[in-house]
């Protein structure tokens, strides 16, 4: 397979250049033709000579691909079905990821992935139940970001499809530089958020390193309820995660929510809440309650609505700024918890 460029800096760039015998300026066009003009191929970069061009493509390949499919939400969400290529994970060294685009009025978000497949195993997770398949390249995830069709229309970026981020945090890490430098995207950090269910040495690393915001899979205050749902918490229990939180300050334009799926006679009534306000005490944080959405062979429900605003008005009686996230894409299986990378998908 030949080499990506989608997702190398502009001294990476340079230093592919030279290798070929051709100049070192060459790098710095083909990162502005990748990154500011979103040219897919070699053949549209026509300020680099033709010969120059047939040199390059022999050996590398700029790194878009076209989604393999794509269905259409009643509510305008829409889900792109990618394939990737996962060698020495999967069995066939290809697999298939998804990418969600949620339109909200004016904004227009890209939930995104980072792996095929996820090796967290959350009970109540589709992606999570189907296993791991492998981690996507840097180009991967930044193909999803340019060949969705509203790619040059999105607003922001959710770090929130299939996968764990912070399981393939150097590739993650090399696509939000990409996102947000100058030389790349340009994107403002605040226009980004990574969740994860708080990998501890690349939660230290995301928090040093970027000025994103963050997202925490939390989904219960305790360690034994938590545990049950989420296994990680064995390795990353939440009360290492918040204790290192608390070391940052998230006062300023960065932010910190946390991710609370509800789960009906679980973890939704005011033992729970009561238990959340006190874990969260003097944190500067948001919380967002996710209505869970039924899976195959796992026995909660999603509440009432009732019994989630109750859950909400109780911590936000208590300090505690929490919201309810409204549901989007569940009718083509693209709202939280249900992308698994489907083959086939629906037109």
């Amino acid at each position: 397979m030949k080499e990506n460029l989608l997702g190398k800096t502009p001294e990476e760039l340079r230093a592919a250049a030279v290798s070929l015998g051709l100049p070192a300026f060459t790098g710095s066009q083909l990162a502005r033709w990748m990154y500011v003009s979103g040219a897919r191929s070699f053949d549209e970069m026509t300020n680099i000579s033709k010969a120059a061009r047939q040199t390059l493509s022999a050996t590398f390949s700029v790194g878009i691909s076209a989604p393999a499919a794509v269905s259409v939400s009643c509510d305008g969400t829409k889900k792109y079905l990618f394939k990737v290529s996962c060698p020495g994970v999967s069995s066939c060294g290809e697999s298939f990821i998804e990418a969600v685009m949620i339109p909200d009025g004016e904004r227009k978000t890209l939930c995104v992935s980072s792996q095929a497949g996820c090796r967290m195993g959350c009970r109540f997770c589709m992606t999570g139940r189907q296993g791991f398949h492998g981690n996507l390249s840097v180009s991967d995830i930044l193909n999803q970001f340019l060949s969705v069709d509203e790619a040059g229309e999105l607003t922001n970026a959710v770090f929130m499809g299939m996968g764990e981020p912070l399981d393939n945090a150097d590739a993650v890490f090399r696509a939000l530089t990409a996102l947000t430098s100058e030389w790349g995207f340009a994107w403002s950090p605040k226009r980004i958020t990574l969740s994860t269910i708080g990998v501890l040495p690349g939660l230290k690393r995301y928090l040093d390193g970027f000025r994103s915001h963050l997202a925490v899979s939390l989904h219960n205050p305790f360690s034994d309820e938590r545990l049950e749902m989420m296994p990680a918490q064995k390795v990353w229990p939440a009360a290492r995660i918040i204790e290192l939180l608390r070391q940052y300050d998230f006062s300023g334009q960065r932010r910190v929510s946390f991710e609370y799926t509800m789960f009906a006679g679980f973890n939704d009534d005011k033992r729970h809440a009561d238990a959340l306000i006190r874990l969260l005490s003097g944190m500067e944080c948001r919380v967002n309650l996710i209505r869970f959405h039924k899976i195959p062979d796992f026995p909660y429900e999603c509440p009432p609505d009732v019994v989630m605003e109750r859950f909400r008005d109780r911590l936000s009686s208590h300090g505690v700024t929490c919201t309810i996230r409204a549901s989007r894409g569940e009718d083509i299986l693209a709202a939280c918890g249900l992308l698994a990378g489907r083959q086939t998908i629906k037109d």
